[in-house]
């Protein structure tokens, strides 16, 4: 028997679980949770608290008066979004903060970055994650309504949230039932119930289970802590005994005296019903809350702002438009691998480093974030010649035209130091009536991808991979070896037409310049004609060799003239050759 004491513990903490599970309804849960240079903004002005409205704090009347406004002001698709589409996989954060936003431009822009940063391949025009969603919205719409639509349904919510159960053990009309020994065992009559069983969710654990239940027979299935809640026969006098019931070992009067969550009574093996029912507990809490950040330390040190210069690494941010209003932001991370901790691993060298980034507004809402590993094995008799190199990260990031505040944190695994990078970036916009550029990136790799890689995997843009070098952040030139490749990259957006040929004309010039000498040592031009199949947009690829070129500081100029709107654009980059 269980003591008072127990009951007590268990009916407080049914009380405080279902309110978290219902608030967590009611507002929304889930998801959450994504590289480079740009012009700098001041960093770590005021405290982290003033600039982030999500930590802000705000008082009764004001929060009352921006709920009020929302109500008031913001159209029903908004309301719709909020409250409809993405009600059970938006954070509490993002809610709040959505709230605040004082236009529709500002909401578009919102939703946009929410759906983003929550894209598996953002290096892809897909995205996986959105598309997932609305498929889970119109399944549970089609299979679990009853009365109410199946997304506002416990079923409807949970396969939303985490996707097809990999088993279903579904009872449409009751009627007898085997228990297992774990609820008593013996044989009863049940009202229709459904157990959802998922191998793994992230977060919550392995084989977690989950019962619905049916006790109208009016098809509105809810989800349960009580598994004895689909007894028919619970409150029937000696209906549906379980077997220590039938031995005469137990009464079913215990059950409604033993306290606890389950009316399950003794079961015949060993009574572990306490601890069991403290797991439902637990696990029903969890599949409530938004999966956990996964480099926890990482994100605590963008969040509150520490300024942590133990680990150097550089990063460097180029601009490719997609469409008018969205451009894809390659990030670079580059850390030199001397600055790397190596342990013996089964004889083999091995440095890990942890990458967290973030990406924010202005106003201090998150756009994107992303956050990854990258581990390097070597011999240990390579180890040596390994670490006169770098390790190069790479994330490509859609974002919106407008300026973000940037944050980078790398961690030394086994050297447990942390180093941090922030910048304001200006993410710029290509206007679809103006002669513009894309960045021009100097490339110690380019080569073209197989059809079925095209636009996927790390440093491919388009149908190209193109690796960028980073330059040091301490200003100094990027640095290629006389020995190696020197590849550029750029394009070009907007050419205009020639209404008689429907084709673009203009001229390219390259121009590569010793800085010291201020004398051109390469120059070369082409022309449109040349290039064949052309449009309004144009890709330009020039491979050099370094071996050319003495040791020294260059600089390389790419100058495009359009002789049809007679704009021009000259983009340049600074580059050492040792």
């Amino acid at each position: 028997m269980v003591g008072p004491g127990y009951r007590n513990l268990c009916a407080f903490l049914l009380v405080a679980i279902i309110g978290l599970g219902s608030s967590a309804a009611a507002q929304g849960s889930k998801s959450d949770n994504s590289d480079s240079t740009a012009p700098a903004a001041s960093q770590g002005q005021g405290s982290a608290d003033s600039q982030d409205p999500l930590k802000r704090p705000i008082s009764d009347k004001q929060r009352k008066e921006n709920e009020k406004r929302f109500k008031q002001e913001v159209s029903g698709t908004y309301k719709k979004w909020l409250n409809e589409d993405v009600i059970y996989i938006i954070t509490d954060e993002e809610r709040a903060a959505f709230k605040q936003l004082s236009n529709d431009e500002e909401r578009d822009n919102f939703i946009e970055a929410f759906w983003q940063r929550r894209d598996p391949t953002p290096d892809t025009v897909e995205n996986e994650y959105k598309e997932e969603h609305y498929q889970r919205i119109a399944y549970a719409n089609e299979h679990f309504a009853s009365g109410v639509p199946g997304w506002k349904t416990d079923r409807g919510k949970i396969y939303i949230m985490y996707g097809k159960p990999d088993e279903i053990d579904a009872h449409p009309s009751g009627g007898s039932y085997e228990r297992p020994f774990d609820e008593g065992g013996g044989e009863t009559s049940t009202y229709p119930f459904e157990d959802w069983r998922y191998r793994y969710i992230e977060g919550i654990g392995q084989e977690v289970m989950i019962e619905f239940v049916d006790p109208c027979m009016c098809g509105e299935y809810h989800m349960t802590l009580d598994r004895s809640e689909k007894d028919a026969l619970l409150y029937t006098p000696n209906g549906g005994l379980t077997l220590q019931e039938q031995l005469g070992r137990a009464s079913k009067v215990d059950r409604f005296t033993h306290g606890g969550l389950e009316k399950l009574g003794l079961g015949p093996g060993p009574n572990d019903t306490q601890a069991k029912e403290f797991d439902r507990l637990d696990q029903f809490y969890k599949l409530q809350k938004p999966p956990a950040v996964k480099f926890k330390d990482l994100e605590e040190v963008v969040s509150h702002k520490i300024n942590v210069n133990l680990m150097p690494f550089d990063v460097r941010a180029d601009f490719v438009k997609v469409t008018s209003d969205t451009v894809l932001v390659p990030v670079t991370v580059q850390v030199k691998n001397r600055d790397v901790t190596f342990i013996n691993k089964d004889g083999v060298q091995r440095g890990t480093v942890n990458i967290f980034g973030r990406v924010t507004t202005l106003t201090g809402r998150i756009a994107q974030t992303f956050e990854d590993t990258v581990q390097v094995d070597v011999p240990a008799e390579l180890l040596p010649k390994v670490t006169e190199n770098a390790s190069v990260y790479w994330k490509a990031l859609p974002l919106r035209p407008g300026r973000y505040r940037f944050d980078v944190v790398v961690k030394d695994v086994n050297g447990d130091r942390v180093g941090t990078w922030s910048r304001g970036i200006q993410v710029p916009e290509f206007n679809d009536d103006k002669l513009a550029s894309s960045s021009l990136i100097l490339a110690d790799q380019m080569e073209p991808v197989a059809a079925k890689n095209v636009g996927t995997g790390s440093f491919v843009i388009g149908t190209t991979k193109v690796r960028p070098r980073v330059a040091p952040s301490d200003g100094k030139p990027m640095v290629f070896k006389r020995g190696q490749k020197l590849n550029l990259w750029m394009q070009v957006y907007n050419l205009g037409v020639d209404e008689k040929t429907h084709k673009p004309s203009a001229t390219v010039e390259y121009d590569v310049v010793n800085a010291a000498t201020n004398k051109a040592v390469i120059h070369t031009v082409e022309s449109t004609d040349q290039m064949g199949n052309v449009g309004d947009q144009m890709t330009l690829q020039k491979t050099l060799s370094a071996a050319n070129l003495d040791p020294g500081t260059y600089r390389i100029q790419i100058k495009v003239n359009d002789n049809v709107s007679k704009q021009m654009v000259d983009p340049s980059a600074i580059f050492a050759v040792e």
